[in-house]
């Protein structure tokens, strides 16, 4: 549960967005659930409402918060600026926002596995091989797994030893983030599989097998995201 000491002075905007952060982080505030009243952030973080307010619309503008009329402030992401360097949680419509990253990541992952096939020292696939295990067991706990699935996907450019790929990782961060924000764990057990194919593929030097699981994983999730903006569009109508 978040932890923090009233302040005896009033801090500024940035500094009361930086501790509401850390406070949907840490409590945690799950996706799709109000933060308290603006009364009572004023009071737990011991500034004015008007500070709150700044802080608020701060996390709203880079797509933290979502203000809904009547109703209240609800979190509809978890992506802080340190998992989204890009700024692309700033585009409001995140189901295209999900597919245009795909689109992206299925460019660049299913090749990126295959070089890691190639050039994975034994301590990297041994790394890799525990991110795998430690997201299967995240995910089955019940437990928040996507930091550790960024780690997954980001051990494996690491693998390709190829220095611009390096330079990529922000874009496959934040297409984890971006999609796992908008599924909410439906697809647990494809996720998992997937994973252990790509992973076990690595391990076993198989370029080929890595490329095929990979294109399989990204597939998967694809499909997923599809179905609900179709579920979306007709809820819609």
């Amino acid at each position: 549960m978040y932890q923090f000491e009233k302040m005896n002075r009033k801090l500024l905007g940035s500094q009361v967005e930086d501790e509401l952060m850390n406070y949907i982080l840490q409590e945690p505030v799950e996706i799709g659930e109000k933060i308290p009243n603006e009364f009572d952030l004023a009071e737990m973080f011991g500034v004015g409402r008007s500070t709150v307010r700044e802080a608020v619309k701060s996390l709203v503008s880079k797509g933290i918060l979502e203000v809904r009329r009547g109703s209240g402030t609800y979190v509809i992401s978890t992506c802080s600026l340190e998992e989204d360097p890009l700024g692309l949680a700033r585009f409001e419509d995140k189901y295209k926002l999900a597919l245009e990253l795909f689109d992206v990541r299925l460019m660049l992952e299913p090749e990126i596995a295959a070089l890691a096939c190639d050039y994975a020292s034994e301590e990297e696939k041994e790394r890799l091989k525990q991110l795998c295990d430690e997201v299967e067991h995240l995910y089955t706990s019940g437990k928040n797994h996507i930091k550790k699935d960024i780690e997954f996907h980001t051990c494996i450019a690491g693998c390709s030893k190829n220095r611009v790929v390096e330079t990529l990782i922000p874009v496959i961060n934040t297409a984890v983030m971006t999609f796992a924000n908008l599924t909410h764990r439906t697809l647990m057990q494809e996720t998992i599989q997937t994973h252990r194919a790509v992973t076990d593929a690595i391990l076993d030097g198989d370029a080929v097998g890595a490329r095929c699981a990979m294109i399989m994983h990204l597939t998967y999730n694809r499909q997923a995201l599809m179905q609900m903006m179709k579920k979306n569009q007709k809820k819609d109508v």
